[in-house]
């Protein structure tokens, strides 16, 4: 089968003939009907030899979609033929957190050599995957896997960072989301559909700009030195009651501290290595910062059920299996509006 590998550190990704997965016990492999491109795979391909822990060659893709096609031994739950979507964030199933669904926050899993899928286990961007437990399935029904797949990322992630700053996401708050691409043209759409709060959206791309007012912001601004002075204007003052940075780097988490009111929150979601102080004469009085990773799996469920009431859609770009590499480097680039899908 074709399948889009990470081969060598340093290199760019592969389209390659390997051969096709069998599931062992426990085990389900997926024909795959659709997988989503992120910047963590980007962040990934980027480490260094000495800080890149994860087996090589690896198939990537963390975000997956397929038709179930094989059973492992025992495997109970799944009929072969279903569409369902893939739960990311895979955990040991035993642990306080995992019990409640919230195998993000797993503290077993990397000591027991578990890993998410195009994460250290073998991804989606293949004609074929392996999911290692059934409880790591979705079922996705009527919704189309091209539109739905990037869900179980770039819905899942803000959804769950919205979700965790509900206290401060009251009707009159103010909410500003830093990066519409990817994730935060969806964390837009989901404010509009959870809150009622008056978004603020910043980007240094008058296209992605345009994009954040086609689903949902109130007010756009180019993401720099003078958008915490904007934020303020528009708050009368007071600062945003939370701040979304779905880039995290030294500069937006800058903007971030600069723009929070008190008790606000600031939700550091993207993995750009910004570094933001906490303390007394740092930050307003009140304020908290977090650093929320993925989402429950019941989380997913809901976002799959806001993406069928119509509440929620993905802007996707689509690419063939072969034209991966070139989606990977447009998304490099800054190039893709919303997120790049590929269908094998």
């Amino acid at each position: 089968m074709r399948a889009v590998q990470y081969v060598k550190i340093g290199a760019h990704p592969e389209v390659v003939t390997v051969e096709k997965p069998e599931p062992g016990p426990g085990q389900v492999r997926l024909r795959v009907t659709a997988a989503g491109l992120c910047h963590s795979d980007e962040f990934v391909m980027s480490l260094p030899e000495d800080r890149y822990g994860y087996p090589l060659p690896m198939t990537l893709g963390h975000e997956g979609a397929g038709i179930v096609d094989a059973l492992g031994a025992g495997v109970t739950g799944v009929t072969i033929g279903e569409s369902v979507a893939v739960y990311g964030p895979w955990g040991c199933g035993l642990c306080h957190a995992c019990a409640q669904g919230k195998e993000n926050y797993c503290n077993r899993a990397a000591e027991l050599g578990i890993f998410p899928p195009g994460l250290g286990a073998h991804g989606a961007l293949a004609e074929y995957m392996i999911v290692d437990d059934v409880r790591h399935l979705v079922p996705l029904g009527d919704l189309d896997p091209v539109e739905a797949v990037s869900l179980t990322d770039a819905g899942l992630t803000p959804y769950h960072a919205i979700r965790s700053s509900m206290a401060a996401l009251r009707p009159g708050a103010t909410a500003v989301v830093i990066g519409a691409g990817g994730l935060g043209h969806m964390g837009i759409q989901l404010l509009r559909a959870l809150t009622g709060v008056t978004i603020i959206a910043l980007d240094i791309d008058q296209d992605k700009l345009r994009l954040a007012t086609e689903v949902g912001a109130h007010h756009v601004a180019p993401s720099g030195p003078d958008a915490p002075q904007f934020i303020r204007q528009l708050t009368g003052g007071d600062g945003a009651d939370a701040v979304f940075d779905f880039v995290g780097i030294q500069a937006t988490v800058e903007i971030a501290r600069q723009s929070i009111a008190r008790d606000g929150i600031i939700q550091i979601v993207g993995i750009g290595g910004g570094i933001l102080p906490a303390g007394f004469f740092s930050l307003p009085f009140g304020a908290s910062v977090r650093t929320p990773y993925w989402g429950s799996r019941s989380e997913l469920m809901e976002v799959f059920e806001l993406a069928r009431t119509g509440k929620i859609k993905v802007h996707v770009e689509r690419f063939s299996l072969e034209q991966a590499p070139e989606a990977y480097e447009r998304l490099h680039a800054g190039s893709i509006l919303g997120r790049a899908v590929v269908v094998p």
